[in-house]
């Protein structure tokens, strides 16, 4: 068996991630009659599962190492309804890695058609993950939705974080790209009431 943490597998893939295609599905309609944020946050998670797999920190990584990303801080900003049926692309972009962290983020996008997958290998959460592409998307796309999200590597024996190997590590770095423009916000302050 190949070291998993041997990421050569990976030398042929271009400097930027696939985009990862998802189609809203009626049981993620709320109240109002569009997508609810909780299915946000879900596909936004099987983003992150092909991200991982794309830089080594796949399955078969994280049953020999015991080690695995774990989000420690997002920020989602909610900016357009999604309807049902809506099929739907993420973007992801890796905006800084160090030794035991990564920061990155992921835009999801309205468009017009996607390929259906069984599944993307490595993940055991690959259910509603379809087919994933190159990073295009039409040049008037505006996202719907965006996260920026902050991980450490951790050794879930021990714990605590620990450094990422040096080829994993490597990958995360050769992905990095500027942050976008709305990346590093907070949310608005709301001011207290006058008394």
């Amino acid at each position: 068996m190949a070291d998993v943490t041997d990421t050569t597998e990976l030398d042929g893939v271009v400097d930027c991630l696939p985009l990862v295609h998802h189609t809203v599905r009626p049981e993620w309609i709320d109240y109002n009659g569009h997508m609810s944020e909780a299915f946000y946050v879900l596909v936004f998670g099987y983003a992150t599962d092909a991200m991982m797999i794309e830089t080594g920190l796949h399955a078969g990584y994280r049953e020999s190492t015991g080690c695995s990303l774990y989000t420690v801080e997002a920020h989602i900003r909610y900016l357009d309804d999604v309807p049902e049926g809506a099929r739907l692309a993420v973007r992801t972009r890796v905006l800084g890695a160090d030794a035991k962290k990564v920061r990155f983020a992921h835009e999801l996008f309205v468009v017009a058609d996607a390929h259906p997958l069984q599944g993307v290998e490595g993940t055991e959460s690959a259910q509603g993950i379809e087919d994933p592409s190159p990073a295009t998307l039409p040049t008037e796309a505006e996202p719907v939705a965006t996260t920026e999200l902050l991980a450490l590597h951790v050794d879930r024996a021990a714990g605590r974080a620990t450094p990422f190997p040096d080829t994993i590590r490597e990958r995360l770095t050769s992905l990095t790209e500027d942050a976008p423009s709305w990346a590093g916000r907070s949310i608005t302050q709301v001011p207290k009431p006058r008394a």
